[in-house]
């Protein structure tokens, strides 16, 4: 897999409260671009819609110091799904076979790996599902 370098960092902070402060605040800002749902056009999907707003979702699911953790590579995903042209790999979602996940890799300006996931269903909606480390 070739990985994108992202020209954003990732998040300062060690709260929880401080993080997801500077997160939402990205959030936001993309959000307001659009009159209705949140999303963001991909650079390898041909600037295809990739709806964001089900992030928050999955992301409540996970325990606290693992939402730190995530929230804290928040923009670095959203510069990599607008501007990389890179091949994910992807796979069938053994959950749902109905549903196909990519999975794109990047790397911060200071050398750490995270992963972005996406999600396809069989009609061809795009969702940003999630970011993580290595």
């Amino acid at each position: 897999m070739i990985v994108y370098k992202t020209k954003t960092s990732r998040l300062s902070g060690t709260s929880y409260k401080e993080v997801v402060k500077k997160a939402r605040l990205a959030y936001h800002k993309i959000e307001k671009r659009s009159k209705r749902v949140a999303h963001l056009k991909s650079a390898y999907f041909k600037k295809e819609k990739i709806f964001i707003n089900l992030f928050w979702e999955h992301l409540s699911q996970k325990p606290q110091r693992d939402r730190i953790r995530r929230l804290k590579f928040l923009p670095c995903a959203f510069e990599l799904i607008e501007n990389s042209a890179n091949k994910p790999t992807s796979k069938n979602n053994p959950n749902n076979k109905s549903e196909i996940l990519h999975r794109f890799g990047g790397v911060t300006p200071l050398g750490e790996l995270f992963y972005v996931q996406i999600k396809e269903d069989k009609k061809g909606r795009k969702d940003f599902v999630s970011v993580f480390s290595e």
